[in-house]
């Protein structure tokens, strides 16, 4: 993470909206979250102002956003941060930023799902309504969507790190399930929207189950099983089958092994994220640890099925 140079204040967010949005710069405004690439401010009740602050492709992501979620955004049964307007860089912060709904909800690697049928169907319904085929000069994801073994070396690095910290108890077990899901074959059907990072801290939940997606900054166009493997990062112990049952698009015996090698990365990638945060290492973040040891367990339990 690189934090940007210039200090985000609330002064400085809402000069910038006076300067480029002053229809909107007289309504409350609070920090909600500095998230890896973006700081969220709540504006009024029903906005968000996001600004990159933490890397150089944020300002990429954003604009991905405000070109294309708006028309997706309609189609999907949850709610999700659609941009409704976009700030240019300018003297005062010399990056993009955007204005977006808000969307209501805690962050599951805070609040998990516990209503595990609800949540199940729920983010069924969200990857079938979202799983369409994407259009020509849909972007195209960095390291999201394309063949898994292009991953190998990532997740050789991840399980070497993981378990030198002494964070994997059997990693001959890990690496079975990745062996098992690198071998299958890769996709050949059309490129597929996705949401492209469906870990716990971009899904929110009320009363027990999923009631909104946010950060689209890594949609992109591919192979679904990137996202089918939020059931095992997201869902209660035992819900990935009823998750599988509920999704309308039949995945093959091939995709389903392929998602459980990307639960696999997202879960290394999260566990160490998750102890630097313990342990107060820079861009740490401790909430992400316990889902993702969850997802391993969960992986390794029913490796052979």
């Amino acid at each position: 993470m690189t934090h940007t140079e210039i200090e985000i204040t609330a002064e400085l967010v809402r000069d910038l909206l006076r300067d480029q949005h002053p229809d909107l710069a007289d309504q409350p405004l609070k920090l909600g979250a500095r998230g890896w690439d973006n700081q969220l401010w709540r504006l009024g009740d029903d906005l968000a102002v996001r600004l990159p602050w933490a890397t150089q492709s944020a300002d990429e992501l954003l604009r991905k956003e405000h070109a294309w979620l708006p028309a997706l955004a309609p189609d999907l049964p949850l709610p999700v941060p659609v941009p409704q307007r976009l700030g240019e860089p300018s003297e005062r912060f010399p990056r993009p930023w955007i204005v977006t709904t808000w969307v209501q909800g805690e962050p599951a690697d805070r609040a998990p799902a516990t209503r595990a049928a609800d949540a199940a169907d729920t983010l069924a319904a969200f990857l079938t309504a979202l799983h369409r085929p994407a259009p020509d000069g849909a972007p195209v994801g960095r390291g999201r969507g394309g063949p898994l073994a292009d991953h190998a070396d990532g997740f050789a690095d991840g399980l070497a790190a993981a378990t030198e910290l002494g964070l994997i108890p059997d990693p001959d077990a890990v690496r079975a399930v990745w062996e098992d899901a690198a071998a299958a074959p890769d996709w050949s059907g059309p490129a597929l929207w996705l949401h492209g990072d469906l870990h716990p801290a971009n899904v929110l939940t009320a009363d027990g189950t999923f009631c909104g997606v946010i950060d689209f900054g890594d949609l992109c166009a591919g192979d679904p099983a990137c996202d089918l493997a939020a059931p095992w990062v997201l869902l209660p112990d035992g819900a990935a089958d009823r998750f599988y049952e509920a999704y309308q698009l039949t995945p093959d015996a091939a995709t389903l092994r392929r998602a459980r090698g990307w639960a696999v990365l997202r879960a290394l990638s999260c566990i160490l994220i998750g102890d630097a945060g313990v342990h107060g290492r820079p861009g740490g973040k401790p909430t992400w640890g316990p889902p993702a040891h969850a997802t391993l367990r969960r992986l390794v339990a029913t490796a052979g099925r």
